[in-house]
């Protein structure tokens, strides 16, 4: 008997009663407890996202930024209730705590007193971070709290986004601020351009002018050294004056009595002296101004004065003339009371030839002649030494020309009193006296004149040191104001640069880069062959399963190996297949139906419908040829085992998670199993994708299949024999 009527008469004995037939389209919708029914209660979760209950808490109080009321808090609950992710509720903290923990509500989102004023502060000095507070419990449900982080997630990255719009929004306006702010320094830079330019050019005129300066305080404080040695001259010069002057009325006033008869008979020649220092006053008073030309006249005039004295005293003292013999000493008072007139016939007898009548100096005055002949000659020296003073100190003696017209002035004096000199002794006395206080003033104006122009050498050469200081500081001045220029012109074209570089927005243009930079990153979401829904991507998961799950119970009522046919000694390969097809058979039909109920009842669409059916019956068959072996070759424990290999395969066949997650055992099977490849080749035919993979799966699907057949012919073989293990197995189920 061939293998197909094998197999007819193998499923005919599902007809002969209502047990069996139950049994048998029980078997055939056992699929659709595993495929269609798990599929169906999470076929789209996410779409019933707002059936779950989830407590809000919104206990932000508001802030006020740049005048501005900022109620952040408020604003994401409104948005929240509007997009309907969950059920919201709006609780207290306390009642959102007792609810999470007692399973009332799956999480709690909450936001807290200080949300908005942590979002505004983003625009302050301390800006802060808001933090949205999250509450799961995982004991509730593990996926909930995964659902509720990418939810959760979004909400952070809007009020994340909004908060950056307000901020970039103020660096943008910050940015035209500088913009104009750098424009203003642009036209500083350049008016600071412009003055250093000017300061450059005078600080050079300064420098200049330094130099003239450093020229002319050097030879102004030459020109008071050799004016300072003048007066240095000047100063000896009238200091010994003033000594003679000093002794000439130290004397007077000593010998003021026994002067006086003397003054009395030569009132004349005293007033003749007396006017010829007068004289002598005028002529170096009236000629102060021109003292370096009319000094050597002025020391020839002291020299004939000295010389007169002199002259005097070798005629009176030294060499006296003898006395006329008309008149004389011996005559008593006769003489005495005849001197008038005899003074008078001498004068008028003279020309007549009369006997010349001398007058001769009492010997008494001769030492005090001799005093004034040393003055004389002190006076001459000293005006060698005004000769010499002269020379170096022209324009300096004014304050000694006031001086001499009061030394004038007496002499003049003196000359009008002589006559009566007698009698006016003590006026003359007071006089030269004054005449000594004046020759002492002189020489102590000219110590002064002699200290003030030493002070002025000092200061000057102190000026000259200070002049050379400010114009090596000008040098350095100038130098560093042409660094300056150079700097200034730097920054000036630096600015003017920086001011076309600094961006000015508009508000539109505010807006436009606010929205970029707040989210500079938009996420092109491209989806290739993207699953509509949960239960569209769980698909080729669950379908295998659900067909493996068939195969597996199919066996459980169908022997893996036909009785009749082992007894009656049919050829292996014709054994396995009458066990193999019933159950493949079946198979198919169990592809149609779930397939039927997964497209027309939930709305499964396939990109390849066609090539999905024709695959899954591929898979259907594979599956049964591994199942029948597994139960042919090891009896009862060969049930254990194909729950075994179901396990090895959804662990391993990345169904859920991508195989790379998982440990390395799983993957280390995971090519070896025939579930990894049906996974895989399913979701190319239900969501599209090349077809490879498809061509390689359906290769080793049917290596697994003839293989599977091979055993179970070579299991067939040896069940041919009999033995006491197959009359009386260890394990029976």
């Amino acid at each position: 008997m061939r293998s197909p009527k094998l197999a007819a008469l193998e499923l005919k004995r599902f007809g002969r009663g209502k047990l069996p037939r139950a049994a048998l389209v029980a078997i055939l919708l056992l699929p659709l407890l595993y495929g269609a029914l798990y599929l169906w209660s999470f076929w789209d979760p996410y779409s019933r996202l707002d059936r779950i209950p989830v407590a809000l808490v919104n206990e932000d109080k508001g802030a006020t930024a740049d005048g501005k009321k900022i109620a952040a808090g408020d604003e994401i609950t409104k948005n929240l209730r509007e997009s309907a992710v969950f059920e919201w509720h709006e609780v207290s903290d306390a009642e959102a705590r007792r609810g999470v923990e007692d399973g009332t509500y799956y999480l709690s989102l909450t936001m807290p007193g200080d949300f908005s004023r942590r979002i505004a502060s983003s625009s302050g000095d301390s800006p802060e971070t808001g933090a949205l507070q999250v509450r799961t419990n995982d004991s509730n449900n593990y996926i909930v709290g995964q659902i509720s982080r990418t939810v959760f997630s979004e909400v952070r990255t809007a009020a994340s986004t909004k908060s950056s719009r307000t901020f970039l929004d103020k660096i943008f306006i910050s940015f035209s601020d500088i913009h104009d702010a750098t424009e203003k320094a642009a036209e500083g830079a350049d008016q600071l351009k412009e003055g250093v330019g000017t300061a450059k050019k005078g600080s050079k005129d300064l420098a200049d002018g330094l130099t003239d300066a450093k020229d002319g305080s050097g030879k102004l404080a030459g020109g008071l050294k050799k004016l300072n040695k003048g007066a240095g001259d000047l100063e000896t010069g009238s200091r010994k004056v003033a000594e003679g002057t000093q002794t000439l009325a130290d004397r007077v006033n000593g010998t003021a009595a026994d002067v006086r008869p003397y003054l009395k008979d030569n009132g004349k020649k005293i007033g003749d002296s007396a006017r010829l220092v007068s004289d002598v006053s005028a002529g170096a008073r009236h000629n102060l101004s021109a003292i370096v030309k009319t000094g050597p006249y002025a020391r020839q005039g002291a020299h004939r004065s000295a010389d007169k004295l002199a002259a005097l005293y070798e005629k009176d003292c030294a060499n006296p003339a003898p006395t006329g013999s008309t008149s004389g000493e011996g005559k008593g008072e006769g003489s005495g009371g005849s001197g008038g007139g005899g003074e008078s016939s001498s004068g008028d007898t003279a020309g007549a030839g009369a006997p010349q009548v001398t007058l001769a100096f009492p010997t008494a005055f001769c030492p005090d002649l001799k005093q004034a002949k040393i003055a004389a000659a002190d006076v001459a020296k000293i005006a060698d030494d005004l000769y010499e003073l002269s020379k170096d100190s022209n324009g300096d003696l004014k304050k000694l020309d006031g001086q001499l017209k009061d030394l004038q002035t007496k002499a003049d004096a003196l000359a009008k009193r002589a006559p009566n000199l007698d009698e006016d002794l003590a006026y003359a006395v007071t006089k030269i006296n004054e005449l000594n206080t004046g020759a002492h003033a002189v020489a102590k104006g000219a110590d002064a004149l002699h200290t003030g122009l030493t002070g002025a050498k000092s200061g000057s050469t102190d000026l000259d040191t200070g002049v050379g200081k400010l114009k090596k500081g000008a040098g350095k001045l100038d130098n560093g104001l042409f660094k300056l220029a150079d700097g200034s012109t730097e920054l000036a074209t630096g600015l003017n640069d920086g001011v076309d570089k600094i961006p000015d927005y508009d508000k539109d243009a505010r807006d436009r880069r606010t929205e970029v930079m707040a989210d500079p990153v938009k996420l092109a979401n491209q989806s290739l062959h993207k699953a509509p829904n949960y239960g569209t991507g769980f698909a080729p998961y669950f379908i295998p399963l659900s067909l493996w799950v068939g195969a597996m119970v199919a066996y459980m009522l169908i022997q893996p190996l036909n009785r009749r046919a082992l007894a009656a000694g049919a050829s292996a390969w014709r054994i396995a297949l009458a066990g193999w097809l019933p159950v493949a058979t079946i198979g198919l039909l169990q592809v149609t139906a779930l397939m039927s109920v997964l497209h027309w009842g939930l709305g499964l669409q396939m990109v390849r419908a066609a090539g999905t059916v024709g695959f899954l019956a591929l898979v259907t068959c594979c599956f049964a040829a591994i199942i029948q072996w597994l139960n042919a070759r090891f009896g009862a424990a060969g049930r254990i085992l194909v729950l075994a290999v179901l396990m090895l395969q959804l662990t391993s066949a990345g169904g859920t998670y991508p195989v790379q997650t998982s440990p390395g055992f799983f993957n280390a099977i995971h090519p070896f199993l025939p579930m990894s490849y049906v996974v895989e080749s399913l979701r190319l035919l239900i969501s599209g994708g090349a077809i490879g993979p498809v061509w390689q799966a359906c290769a080793v699907l049917t290596a697994f299949t003839v293989g599977a057949l091979a055993l179970t012919a070579l299991s067939a073989r040896r069940k041919q024999v009999w033995s006491l293990d197959r009359l009386h197995p260890e394990l029976s189920l």
